[in-house]
């Protein structure tokens, strides 16, 4: 390893443009935000360090001996997020970058790529709410003083970035690569019209922009070792070594590494992301990444430890994952097929490591595709939405997950002919994982409030024959919309019981299940009215307040308080019921 010539950013952006650096199948993906990104160019603005790099020669007569990546070009969370497949047939030998490869693609991207991320209040499943963005600088202004950024750097879409006034002039960062010459700058100053600007915003605008092309075009700010060994082995633990030191690489990133440098027959790294990808488009879409599939990998695997040590990704693990890999991948799909039954998606499965017993069970039991739907596995799927139910709840997943993956798995091992509940409640029992509830606890769970992510799998637990195959709104029983001070008053609501109101309508008393289309022709339609003029009939009307857990009692607004409470007491006594907790004693008058 012998360190090189610095070369300038340019030089650098311009190598990854012509596809001469590649990135080793061993590296990770881009995890770096915008935010790090502007960040970067911050500090080159201001002549802070940005660390050396490791490159890695590897002869064009070898290429072929190894599985190279492109740098990512434009980012996209909506459509893509996986690096290309580098073709390395040509005539050129390959340099791979094993360390800086996070920087160098910061770099592409803020010059040369785009970056697209979802707005929010927008839907994950909605193409629009991923607009591409390219990355500009203010050369009327700094960052200001709530930022510690110096330099007001941002991706902005190309409307964003017309946004113009005495202080902003949002100038495309990668123009500069155009700038060969200094008297580049002075042109586009003029053309601009900057210096026409007050002397205080030319000088600004002045100094930064010719101080962006002096860091690209001039600066020697690549300093880089050069690794010219061809042995993957040795390669792989240098790149161990280089990237394990903080907390900058994942142990998961370094599995996976592995993985990919010693798998066989399947290349790790497209399985293993593609299994991410097929998972998430099941039902209404969930958010599992790479970490969690390598975790259930360990754990299907029946390793003894699945913490994610490297001493642990040895090359037998390894082989043993991929020989195994099509029951693994398989019994995940299953697996949240299933859970996407049961109505969970991203929003409301709060813990994607909860599915991985789940997984366990139907690959140990080798039990038939149609499981999600096979009428005679009923009640087999309900103890296990109830498990899930009921650990999702308690969190037994927060903190170290690996302690309650490991009993889970004992568990099922030696239960398997049918999904064993109890037996798990029973070893889990008096330990800080129970999942056995105290009254005091029911107490807590009818504090639940809309939008929390808890919410739903309460809501779930207390309507257990629901088929969540169709699509279910959490609904608000008295509309929302009307819980104004204003309404409300103009309602006949007394001004005292006013913010006893406000402060309930979002409580779980006020929250039921309803399907999709009814509870949008619901809207915000009175309680009462719409009870009356949709659940038509003394038998219609007995099976919904039944259903629901609704008190028999007039729904007009002003008696909402009453029936909150009582409902409440209605959801209580369902919920001891269902956890098992013994109801508290009535004191005799």
């Amino acid at each position: 390893m012998a360190f090189q010539t610095p070369i300038t950013i340019r030089e650098a952006v311009e190598q990854i443009h012509a596809k001469r650096y590649s990135l080793p199948a061993i590296q990770r993906e881009v995890v770096w935000s915008t935010d790090q990104i502007q960040r970067l160019f911050d500090s080159l603005m201001r002549d802070y360090p940005i660390g050396s790099f490791l490159f890695w020669h590897v002869e064009r007569a070898r290429t072929g001996n190894y599985q190279f990546y492109e740098f990512m070009r434009d980012y996209s969370d909506w459509d893509n997020q996986h690096n290309a497949k580098a073709n390395v047939t040509g005539q050129d030998d390959i340099i791979g970058v094993l360390d800086g490869q996070q920087r160098l693609t910061a770099l592409y991207l803020g010059l040369l790529g785009s970056y697209a991320y979802k707005e929010p209040w927008k839907r994950w499943t909605n193409a629009a709410a991923f607009p591409k963005r390219r990355l500009h600088l203010n050369l009327l202004s700094s960052a200001g003083e709530d930022s510690d950024l110096q330099y007001d750097f941002q991706f902005l879409t190309d409307a964003e970035a017309k946004a113009a006034d005495d202080d902003t002039y949002w100038f495309r960062v990668g123009e500069v690569m155009n700038f060969k010459k200094q008297v580049d700058v002075n042109n586009y100053l003029i053309k601009s019209g900057l210096m026409q600007r007050s002397q205080e915003k030319a000088t600004f605008a002045n100094g930064t922009l010719f101080k962006l092309r002096e860091i690209l075009h001039d600066a020697k700010t690549i300093n880089y070792f050069l690794e010219k060994d061809e042995s993957l082995d040795k390669v792989l633990q240098i790149f161990i070594r280089v990237n394990s030191g903080g907390t900058v690489l994942s142990y998961s990133d370094l599995l996976l590494s592995v993985a990919t440098a010693q798998w066989k027959k399947l290349d790790a790294r497209e399985e293993i992301h593609g299994l991410v990808d097929r998972l998430n488009q099941i039902g209404n879409g969930f958010a599992v990444d790479k970490d969690m599939v390598l975790k259930a990998a360990l754990v299907l695997s029946d390793f003894k430890d699945i913490a994610f040590k490297v001493d642990n990704f040895n090359k037998s693990n390894m082989l043993k994952i991929e020989a195994n890999w099509d029951a693994i991948s398989g019994a995940l799909l299953d697996a949240f097929e299933l859970v996407a039954s049961f109505g969970f998606n991203r929003d409301t499965l709060t813990s994607n490591n909860a599915v991985i017993p789940i997984a366990y069970y139907l690959m140990k039991r080798g039990l038939p595709k149609n499981y999600s739907q096979d009428k005679k596995q009923a009640a087999d799927r309900a103890r296990i939405q109830k498990w899930l139910i009921l650990s999702l709840v308690k969190r037994s997943f927060g903190g170290k997950p690996d302690n309650v993956l490991t009993p889970n798995r004992e568990v099922i091992s030696a239960n398997n002919s049918e999904f064993p509940l109890d037996a798990i409640r029973a070893k889990f029992r008096g330990g800080t994982k129970s999942l056995d509830f105290t009254g005091d606890e029911v107490e807590n769970l009818l504090e639940s409030r809309y939008g929390q992510p808890y919410t739903f799998s309460l809501l779930a637990l207390l309507y257990p024959t629901l088929d969540f195959r169709n699509l279910f709104h959490v609904d608000h029983i008295y509309p929302r919309s009307v819980f104004t001070q204003a309404r409300l008053l103009k309602r006949g609501i007394k001004a005292t019981d006013i913010p006893s109101f406000i402060e309930r309508v979002d409580s779980l008393p006020n929250l039921q299940l309803l399907e999709g289309i009814p509870n949008q022709q619901k809207s915000d339609s009175d309680f009462a009215d719409w009870f009356k003029d949709t659940v038509k009939g003394a038998t219609a009307q007995a099976d919904y307040v039944s259903k629901h857990f609704i008190p028999k009692i007039d729904y007009k607004l002003a008696n909402f308080g009453t029936f909150f409470e009582e409902r409440k007491a209605l959801l209580r006594e369902q919920l001891q019921m269902l956890l098992g907790v013994a109801k508290a004693p009535t004191s005799k008058p």
